[in-house]
Protein backbone atom coordinates (compact mmCIF):
# COMPACT_ATOMS: atom_id res chain seq x y z
CA UNK A 1 0.00 0.00 0.00
CA UNK A 2 0.85 3.41 -0.41
CA UNK A 3 2.08 4.45 2.79
CA UNK A 4 0.97 7.72 3.50
CA UNK A 5 4.02 9.57 5.50
CA UNK A 6 5.29 6.00 7.11
CA UNK A 7 2.06 6.60 9.40
CA UNK A 8 2.97 3.12 11.55
CA UNK A 9 6.94 4.50 12.15
CA UNK A 10 5.82 7.79 13.37
CA UNK A 11 2.77 6.68 15.90
CA UNK A 12 5.25 3.87 17.34
CA UNK A 13 8.32 6.27 17.81
CA UNK A 14 6.09 8.59 19.34
CA UNK A 15 4.86 6.28 21.50
CA UNK A 16 7.73 4.67 22.80
CA UNK A 17 9.21 8.33 23.18
CA UNK A 18 6.57 8.93 25.74
CA UNK A 19 6.93 5.77 27.41
CA UNK A 20 3.16 4.18 26.50
CA UNK A 21 2.75 0.68 25.46
CA UNK A 22 0.35 -0.26 22.71
CA UNK A 23 -1.76 -1.25 25.77
CA UNK A 24 -2.44 2.23 27.24
CA UNK A 25 -1.94 4.16 24.34
CA UNK A 26 -5.59 1.57 22.79
CA UNK A 27 -7.06 2.37 26.65
CA UNK A 28 -6.34 6.08 25.98
CA UNK A 29 -7.73 6.35 22.59
CA UNK A 30 -10.73 3.87 23.27
CA UNK A 31 -9.60 1.47 21.24
CA UNK A 32 -7.65 -1.93 21.11
CA UNK A 33 -4.42 -2.98 21.08
CA UNK A 34 -4.30 -5.45 18.39
CA UNK A 35 -5.45 -2.36 16.35
CA UNK A 36 -2.67 -0.01 17.27
CA UNK A 37 -0.42 -2.69 16.71
CA UNK A 38 -1.83 -2.99 12.89
CA UNK A 39 -1.62 0.58 12.34
CA UNK A 40 2.11 0.81 13.87
CA UNK A 41 3.16 -2.23 11.65
CA UNK A 42 1.47 -0.79 8.60
CA UNK A 43 -1.15 -3.71 8.23
CA UNK A 44 -3.91 -1.09 8.28
CA UNK A 45 -4.91 1.90 6.96
CA UNK A 46 -5.79 4.28 9.52
CA UNK A 47 -8.76 6.95 9.25
CA UNK A 48 -7.84 10.63 9.57
CA UNK A 49 -10.23 10.79 12.53
CA UNK A 50 -8.80 7.77 13.89
CA UNK A 51 -5.12 9.28 13.91
CA UNK A 52 -6.13 12.00 15.02
CA UNK A 53 -8.00 10.73 18.41
CA UNK A 54 -4.57 8.89 18.85
CA UNK A 55 -2.42 12.29 18.56
CA UNK A 56 -4.58 14.53 20.87
CA UNK A 57 -6.10 11.56 23.19
CA UNK A 58 -3.13 9.52 23.11
CA UNK A 59 -0.52 11.50 22.99
CA UNK A 60 -1.89 14.99 23.88
CA UNK A 61 -0.70 16.69 20.60
CA UNK A 62 -2.19 18.39 17.50
CA UNK A 63 -2.38 16.36 13.88
CA UNK A 64 -1.62 18.47 11.36
CA UNK A 65 -1.86 17.94 8.10
CA UNK A 66 -0.15 19.53 4.70
CA UNK A 67 -0.46 18.88 1.25
CA UNK A 68 2.52 19.63 -1.07
CA UNK A 69 2.01 20.06 -4.19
Amino acid sequence: GYELFKIGALIYDTRIELGLTQEELANKVGTTKSYISKIENNLKEARISTLQKIVELGFGGQLELSIKI
